[in-house]
């Protein structure tokens, strides 16, 4: 059939026809477009996809009607038709028809002048129209960038925020873009969504609540803020007020008094926990009852000594001293405790003064040689105690009698050594594996350690280990 001869179509048909011509296909958006490209398949101007109803190709006569319409004027580059782009990330309403044609001619003029944005797969997040519009004017290439390791919801989220800002919407567009954000990620706070899509965090607020209200998305009992840090979806009321500037000197009257009367009950609780302790505790140590070369002793002691550490008050200072939580002994006691090394031993024993301990091991019999180092490593901004530093270091203090072995050459571990902080007078168990690594087959005995309180898997049970002290009863060949 000559073209003189074929129907025109109404302007939204020739925009399919025109459209699948030049791109190899149109997808119709609305029902419009369907009855429109429905009516130029009757004609052969186009055919239907067999699988998807909603794309149509170019038919036999499509490229004769396009020339007759461009003849007579009835396609025109002012007229120029928009593409109508998809993709799994193309989550915005088309362009109209000026803003795709500004685009188009600004692209003609200058080139693409925002890369267009891809994940790893190739999917375009960001730039449909960008491609859409290199593919008319037969440009094959542009700039490019890829975003790697996003998320599904990531990749939704980016393409969202990048359009939403810079598209002219009307309100109920808007509605329906935070709408599918909220879908896709219910979980995040109203200020995040509200950040990303560059709208007022009340109006995202609503739209949750009209949505939870209806069932779309399930109440949160928790959301993730911007920071990436989970927090309560409701947080509680305050129910108490700062007071007027006049009476403030009464609430700090009536907080200290409260804080004391604390104080004093967590004292008195502590005080005779301590006392319950003791009584049970059977402290003799058995080898002040026998002679010189008489009874159990041992190659390798493992000490770590209850110091007693003075407080400026026995009340508010036993918030956080040792007897907090297990009786302590003075100087002078532990001094005189001594311990059951054999006449050829070493000394492992942990100090928190230095000077006291030198002074301990030596009144213990041994010659100081070295020590080993814990760098404590505290939770969150923690640093410790003290007055002259604040203590993040404490010493494992190593001496010998008589001709005990150094180590093997080679084998010694390093002398500081960074650990976690544990519960209160908890030591790393990596000091206790290096003892046991030295020596694997020398008897070792621990004091002021109950076997009771090690995991499964500590070194220490393998048989090899013998324990004295508050609650560990006495080893075999001691005194009960």
């Amino acid at each position: 059939m000559k073209a003189q001869g074929l129907q025109m179509p109404k302007d939204v048909g020739l925009n399919i026809v025109s459209v699948a011509l030049r791109e190899g296909e149109f997808r119709c958006q609305t029902t419009q477009e369907v009855r429109a490209a429905c009516t130029a398949m009757s004609h052969r101007y186009l055919t239907r996809d067999p699988k998807d109803g909603n794309i149509f190709r170019p038919g036999d006569r499509a490229a004769a009607l396009i020339e007759r319409a461009r003849a007579e004027g009835k396609l025109p580059e002012e007229n120029l038709s928009r593409v109508v782009v998809t993709g799994p990330y193309q989550l915005l309403p088309p362009l109209s028809d000026d803003d795709f044609k500004a685009l188009h001619d600004d692209i003609a003029a200058h080139g693409v002048k925002v890369p267009v944005e891809y994940d790893e797969a190739g999917e375009i997040l960001d730039g449909h129209h960008r491609v859409a519009i290199c593919k008319m004017l037969g440009i094959t290439d542009w700039p490019r960038f890829i975003r790697k390791q996003l998320t599904e919801e990531g990749k939704r989220s980016f393409a969202r925020s990048l359009n939403f800002a810079r598209r002219h919407l009307s309100g109920a567009q808007r509605q329906a873009i935070i709408q599918e954000h909220l879908k896709d990620a219910p979980t995040a706070s109203n200020r995040a969504i509200a950040a990303q899509l560059g709208v007022d965090h009340k109006t995202v607020s609503a739209a949750r609540k009209r949505m939870v209200d209806g069932g779309e998305i399930p109440h949160q009992a928790t959301i993730v803020g911007r920071d990436g840090v989970s927090q309560p979806a409701v947080k509680p009321i305050r129910t108490m007020f700062l007071p007027e500037p006049a009476n403030f000197r009464e609430l700090k009257n009536v907080a200290k008094l409260k804080r004391a009367e604390d104080q004093k009950i967590r004292h008195a609780v502590r005080t005779d926990l301590a006392v319950q302790i003791a009584a049970r505790q059977n402290a003799a140590p058995w080898w002040h009852g026998v002679g010189q070369d008489e009874g159990r002793a041992f190659p390798v002691i493992y000490v770590d000594p209850p110091w007693r550490f003075k407080t400026y008050s026995e009340v508010t200072g036993g918030e956080k001293s040792a007897e907090n939580h297990y009786p302590t002994m003075s100087l002078d006691d532990i001094v005189e405790l001594g311990c059951p090394g054999a006449h050829n031993s070493a000394l492992f024993m942990w100090v928190t003064d230095l000077a006291n301990g030198v002074k301990t091991l030596e009144r213990w019999g041994y010659t100081y040689k070295s020590y080993w180092g814990w760098k404590k490593i505290y939770p969150g901004e923690q640093t410790g105690t003290g007055y002259w530093s604040f203590d993040n270091l404490e010493l494992l203090l190593i001496g010998t009698r008589g001709d005990f072995p150094a180590p093997i050459p080679g084998t010694q571990p390093i002398k500081c050594t960074d650990h976690a902080v544990g519960r209160h007078s908890e030591k790393p168990v990596w000091f206790a594996e290096q003892i046991d690594r030295l020596y694997p087959t020398m008897p070792k005995l621990e004091m002021f350690q109950r076997r009771e309180s090690l995991a499964d898997s500590d070194v220490r049970l393998n048989g090899t280990w013998e324990f004295w002290g508050n609650q560990a009863g006495a080893p075999e060949g001691g005194a009960k």
